[in-house]
C-alpha cells in the first residue's frame, strides 16, 4: 500500500508527518519525492549510497545528414530545437525527452544521447528502507526524478512517499 503525504504549499509539516510516521511503524520504505529540496534525511540521518543516476534522452543532430529542413523544430512544442539555413542548435534545458524530433527525422540526422539530470539515494535504519531523488542543481524537470524514485516502490509493503510541495506537474506526478 502506498500513502502519499501532500499539500497544496510548503511549509505545512507533511515531512514531519512522512518521518514520524514511518518512525512509528515497522518495516516500511519511506521515499523522499521532493527532489528539488529532499529533507527527510536531516530527521533520520540515514547513511546514504548512491542507488543510481537518473538520466533523460536528449537529441543530438548529425551535422553530416541534416538538411536543415526544420521538421524537427517545428514538431517540438518545447522549442528545444532551433534550424537555421545552415546550422541546428538544440536547448537540452528545454528538452523533455519524448522522443519525436528523432522520429521525425526524414534523413536520420538525429540521435539520442542520455543526459544526467539528477540521482536516486538509498540506505537502512530504524526499520525504514530510505530512498531519496535528488534533482541535480540547475535542472528543472522533477517528473523524470520523480518517476525513477516512485520505480523503487515494493508493492509487497507499506510505502510512504513524501511528497513535493504545491501543486505543479512533478507534484502530480
Amino acid at each position: 500500500m502506498n500513502l502519499v503525504i501532500a499539500s497544496g504549499k510548503g511549509g505545512t509539516g507533511k515531512t514531519t508527518v512522512s518521518v514520524n510516521l514511518a518512525l512509528s511503524l515497522n518495516n516500511v520504505q519511506l521515499l523522499d519525492c521532493d527532489v528539488e529540496e529532499p529533507d527527510c534525511n536531516v530527521y533520520l540521518n540515514i547513511p546514504l549510497e548512491e542507488l543510481e543516476k537518473v538520466t533523460v534522452p536528449v537529441p543530438e543532430i548529425i551535422k553530416e545528414r541534416c538538411t536543415y529542413c526544420g521538421k524537427c523544430s517545428h514538431f517540438c512544442q518545447f522549442n528545444a530545437l532551433a534550424i537555421f539555413p545552415h546550422d541546428a542548435l538544440v536547448f537540452t534545458d528545454l528538452c523533455h525527452g519524448c522522443g519525436g524530433c528523432t522520429l521525425l527525422c526524414p534523413e536520420q540526422a538525429i540521435s539520442e544521447k542520455k543526459k544526467v539530470i539528477g540521482t536516486l539515494e538509498g540506505g537502512r535504519g530504524e526499520g525504514i528502507d530510505f530512498i531519496r531523488g535528488v534533482l541535480d542543481i540547475g535542472e528543472a524537470m522533477a517528473s523524470p526524478v520523480i518517476r525513477a524514485l516512485k520505480k523503487k516502490i515494493d508493492p509487497s509493503r507499506l510505502s510512504i512517499l513524501d511528497a513535493p510541495p504545491g501543486t505543479a506537474c512533478f507534484v502530480i506526478e
